[in-house]
């Protein structure tokens, strides 16, 4: 059987998967397809539907530069709303008609000799494409905890990215283990409902207090009207994220250092106003360095702790039983529910998602394991022509994935633009190129939180298996532009 044919195959129907299409087709491009194992798009916005959940960014930041969207209904809006912009964004740029659902892809593999991609689908299908594009995200893989017992559970187990709308939580006894920036928003959203609620902490996260407000008709009125009316408040809520970023990237210079701490001193000031109870404050406080793990915003997570029938469990899990969970120091939680706040696979089943073969045999995950996590601008590497992969080491940009995604479409423009004007058909960044870009993250990661920082205990996804922060590019968003619109064409072989 032969197999189909296209200029590109994109990985992954999420805001990657989009920003990556309406890119292909500004360029002229028509012949591709994207590919999803979910049955809609939207990514880890149409997979995650927990209670409580929205955007940690403001929806005036948290979105295409190139698309506003005019009806957010608040600063910090729902998932439902976000995952209907990713809907609204395809139908519009007409990159829905490229989508097919429910398909699995197992792996791809250079055809040097043929010069195409060799993409394997789960069933055995087989497509061809010049070009293949992997948005896979950064937050694709769930992670189930390795916790002895826990297959043994007879009661309800819900992972946050798998939730179970028709499941009834009013009178339950729960448990939730892990705090991270999903469990902020979920925990009090269950401690409304259960009988009794204990949430499992392994470390500690920063909470600072949420500003956040409705937008009236009139102001979305404004909106529609006077785009440039959103866009002032974005430049607002942008600068405000970089200037978060620019502190953190600069934390061997005494002033932002001070900054920092001030940062850290508005939770602290945050924490003992919600928890008068110093013991219970203890529990909740980090021993690690604002910064070193995704912060986030809430004004009652901290207050929930002080309610009668929520508990905070800090000794660690021992086993899981039939009925309920046993701790490190011997006491046992009897319930009927265990939810899994237990976030993703970042490093081990997402770089790559999927397995890439590259020439010369060159498998893409062993290769960074056994060289460093790397990618030339967060988007390609050696030895893998034609190929881009937009959730990459040194790829995300600041707390934003939207600028990151608009950065990598100014990349695909220059690239593809110089592949038109010398009628090439093939491209793969050089050694040289990559080895001085892995050498700029790794000076201008030096003066970070990271690395001059106080992140041992943080046990922050920003830190790959070698203990390398290679998740993040640290630099400002304008940079990191500038270099996608102006890095020098020799940096790559084009034929």
């Amino acid at each position: 059987m032969l197999s189909e044919q296209f200029d590109a195959v994109i990985v992954g129907a999420g805001f990657g998967g989009i920003g990556a299409a309406i890119q292909l087709k500004r360029m002229g491009y028509e012949n591709f397809v994207i590919l999803d194992r979910e049955d809609d798009l939207g990514g880890t916005w149409h997979v995650n539907r927990y209670p409580g959940l929205a955007v940690d960014v403001p929806t005036t930041t948290y979105s295409y530069y190139f698309e506003p969207n005019p009806n957010w209904s608040r600063l910090f809006s729902t998932g439902d709303e976000i995952k209907q912009y990713a809907a609204d964004v395809a139908d519009k740029y007409d990159v829905r008609k490229h989508m097919r659902f429910r398909i699995t892809v197992d792996g791809a593999r250079w055809d040097d000799a043929a010069k195409v991609w060799q993409i394997a689908l789960a069933g055995g299908e087989t497509l061809t494409a010049r070009y293949l594009i992997t948005a896979t995200g950064f937050l694709s893989q769930p992670r189930t905890p390795d916790i002895p017992g826990i297959t043994q559970f007879d009661g309800k187990v819900i992972h946050t990215t798998a939730w179970d709308d028709s499941y009834e939580l009013d009178g339950k006894r729960i448990a939730i283990i892990g705090t991270g920036a999903t469990a902020v928003q979920l925990i009090p959203e269950l401690a409304k409902k259960a009988a009794d609620l204990t949430v499992y902490q392994r470390t500690p996260i920063w909470v600072v207090p949420k500003v956040d407000f409705k937008f009236s008709p009139r102001a979305k009125r404004l909106f529609a009207r006077f785009p440039l009316s959103q866009r002032a408040i974005r430049a607002i809520t942008d600068s405000l994220y970089e200037f978060f970023i620019f502190v953190g990237l600069h934390h061997r210079q005494w002033f932002f250092r001070r900054l920092n701490i001030g940062a850290s001193d508005l939770a602290k000031l945050h924490r003992f106003i919600s928890v008068r109870d110093p013991e219970l404050r203890k529990k909740l406080t980090p021993d690690y360095d604002f910064g070193c793990k995704r912060p986030t915003f809430s004004n009652s997570y901290y207050r929930l702790f002080t309610k009668p029938h929520v508990h905070l469990q800090t000794d660690g899990i021992d086993h899981i039983e039939a009925d309920g969970i046993v701790g490190n120091d011997g006491t046992k939680t009897v319930i009927d529910t265990l939810v899994l706040a237990t976030g993703f696979d970042l490093w081990e089943a997402n770089f790559p998602a999927i397995e890439i073969i590259g020439r010369n045999g060159r498998n893409l995950g062993k290769w960074w394991r056994d060289n460093r996590f790397q990618a030339y601008q967060g988007i390609t590497v050696p030895s893998f022509p034609n190929y881009l992969s937009l959730a990459s080491p040194y790829a995300f940009l600041g707390l934003n994935f939207f600028n990151t995604m608009e950065y990598q479409m100014r990349h695909m423009d220059r690239l593809f633009d110089e592949m038109k004007r010398r009628g090439a058909t093939t491209f793969e960044i050089t050694e040289d190129a990559n080895a001085r870009y892995l050498d700029q993250m790794t000076e201008l990661i030096q003066d970070s939180v990271f690395t001059a920082g106080n992140c041992a205990t943080a046990r922050s996804y920003y830190f790959d298996p070698a203990g390398e922060a290679s998740l993040l590019r640290p630099m400002p968003t304008r940079d990191a532009i500038k270099q996608a619109s102006e890095f020098p064409l020799s940096d790559y072989q084009i034929a």
